[in-house]
């Protein structure tokens, strides 16, 4: 379902209004810092600090809700937008919160209330909520009309139909649920990955299990993740599957917020989506497609402690466990935090050692903290799970045989490089990575210098590519062609250290020495802790302004520049 205007109009950023006077400016200057920063552990310390001494500020109490909303605490939010609607409030974060409130209580008629009272979050949230509050009030014939009417809006049509579904299937009619979100209603639904597991289960209740396998492989293909190869296994030992993605009317206003969040989530800010995937996992605790949502976006906000405490909330026994033992890992990892991500993973190797992608997670963090040896035993393990690579398996391919190379193994590194390039023919990192790797180990410059014309022909707009392309243009002593390639990748990557020293070494062959020398100082003053110093040898370079590359390329016993150049 894709998100259009209308859509976007519910997404106004939740700020901070003007504040008359504020009594605790300390406090207030802290929380606006925490708020601005996602940090809704202190934003929420320090509103509540500041609301002791002005208690009515709706600033305070908007920002406040704001953040207790971000730490999933939704007794303390509602507290506060009830105070904020006392206060004369009628923004949507007041309607955003006492919505979910009433919802999740099953106070129908207060919920309702709340809109008739002027607590509008948006068009689309509004309709859909209200559509499900009368669901929960017992009255499905107004409840489908209402679905209808938001269907009838132009641009969120699909959203309307798509929840009409649920509710109907959620009180027993899947032939209606069906008939929508097959598209013989008129209307074709572009059903995400829930709602594709919907329609699976409304198949297998109208004992179409053949139909719902079909569905599943159409949508995913033959590599399904643990939960999908679970459905497929149930549904081919003929269990009729229970319809599980919306059980009542809370459940489905839970759906409404997870749906926007969902079509949110690459179009508004995560500050702001985080909100209505915090709402959907607190109105229904058991929503895993809330909760690991909820931990990307805490993720993407650099809030690494609450997104770890969100991933352990996915129960052991769920299929996404290893999902979200992932995320775990990563935030982990992104915390400073590597070991810990390492353990993780480990474990999870252990107790779902029989999925590929558990053993390249593990193989992927440790070659990202330079372990390559380590990182081959994972990537063996997982190609060894790997009964028949497809297309999509390039990639781990690739990863092993960049492991092979960093240590110094190239002839099974180039098996990995040319299997990738097999599963996935013309893939522009690998040519560009199997090219460079040639020129660098000064062989196969014909076939080297070909693939790396392709790939940059791929990815014109790439500096890493449009470099190699110019160091293999240098090493075929092409130099006068490999000046415009180099300044245009120095262009593109201006502060990169191996860019910029390959950009002194073309021009000290074509003759600019000083500007050769410029090149070189700049190189060396972007090499950083971080750089990695078995890609450019930072002495290397001072003794190149020392010396000159004339006889540095001496002293290394490499041949000459004007030998490899084809004027003489």
């Amino acid at each position: 379902m894709r998100l259009t205007q209308l859509t976007l109009a519910i997404a106004l950023s939740v700020g901070l209004s003007p504040s008359a006077s504020l009594a605790d400016s300390g406090s207030y200057l802290a929380a606006r810092s925490a708020i601005a920063a996602s940090d809704y552990d202190a934003a929420a310390e320090y509103f509540s600090r500041a609301l002791i001494r002005d208690p009515g500020n709706l600033t305070l109490l908007e920002s406040a809700a704001t953040a207790y909303v971000g730490l999933g605490d939704l007794d303390r939010a509602t507290e506060i937008a009830r105070r904020m609607v006392s206060a004369g409030s009628t923004g949507q974060l007041g309607g955003l919160i006492l919505t979910g409130a009433n919802a999740k209580a099953g106070a129908w008629d207060d919920l309702r209330g709340g809109f008739d009272r002027g607590l509008s979050v948006g068009p689309l949230f509004d309709g859909l909520v209200q559509a499900w509050s009368l669901v929960g009030s017992g009255n499905m014939t107004a409840a489908v009309d209402a679905f209808d009417e938001v269907s009838a809006n132009a641009g969120v049509q699909a959203f309307g139909l798509y929840h009409k579904a649920l509710a109907l299937a959620s009180v027993g009619d899947f032939e209606g649920a069906a008939t929508i979100m097959s598209g013989e209603g008129g209307t074709e639904l572009r059903l995400s990955r829930r709602g594709v597991v919907a329609y699976a289960e409304v198949l297998s209740q109208l004992e179409r299990n053949a139909d719902a396998i079909e569905l599943i492989s159409a949508s995913f293909g033959s590599s399904l993740d643990p939960y999908l190869e679970d459905l497929r296994i149930r549904l081919e030992a003929g269990e009729t599957l229970s319809f599980e993605t919306v059980t009542s009317p809370a459940e489905g206003v839970a759906e409404v917020y997870f749906s926007i969040a969902n079509a949110l989530r690459v179009e508004a800010q995560p500050a702001y989506t985080v909100l209505y995937s915090r709402m959907a996992a607190t109105i229904r605790p058991d929503h895993i497609d809330a909760l690991l949502l909820s931990a990307e976006l805490l993720e993407s906000l650099q809030r690494f402690d609450l997104a770890t405490e969100v991933y352990d909330r996915v129960p052991r026994d769920d299929p996404s466990f290893h999902a979200a033992e992932i995320g775990r890992a990563e935030a982990l990892r992104r915390s400073g935090r590597q070991e810990a991500a390492i353990e993780v993973l480990n474990q999870l190797a252990e107790s779902h050692g029989d999925l590929p992608l558990v053993h390249v997670t593990l193989a992927d963090t440790l070659r990202g903290m330079e372990r390559f040896e380590e990182a081959l035993v994972s990537y063996n393990k997982a190609i060894s799970l790997i009964d028949t690579p497809e297309e999509q398996h390039w990639i781990v391919f690739f990863a092993r045989a960049i492991s092979f190379e960093r240590t110094q193994q190239w002839e099974p590194a180039e098996a990995d490089f040319r299997k990738a390039l097999e599963l996935r023919p013309d893939q522009p990192q690998v040519l560009n990575y199997l090219g460079y790797s040639f020129l660098e180990m000064k062989t196969n410059y014909d076939e080297a210098l070909s693939m790396i014309e392709r790939a940059v022909e791929l990815q014109p707009e790439s500096g890493y590519i449009i470099d190699s392309l110019g160091w293999g243009l240098f090493r075929l002593g092409r130099y006068e062609e490999a000046v415009g390639h180099m300044e245009n990748a120095v262009e593109k990557m201006p502060v990169d250290p191996i860019v910029n020293d390959h950009l002194g070494d073309v021009y000290w062959a074509v003759g600019r020495y000083r500007e050769a020398e410029f090149q070189w100082h700049r190189a060396l003053s972007f090499i950083t802790d971080d750089t990695d110093l078995n890609d450019i040898d930072p002495d290397r370079i001072r003794r190149k302004l020392d010396v000159g590359l004339y006889k540095v390329l001496e002293e290394e016993g490499a041949p000459p520049l004007r030998v490899a150049n084809d004027d003489g």
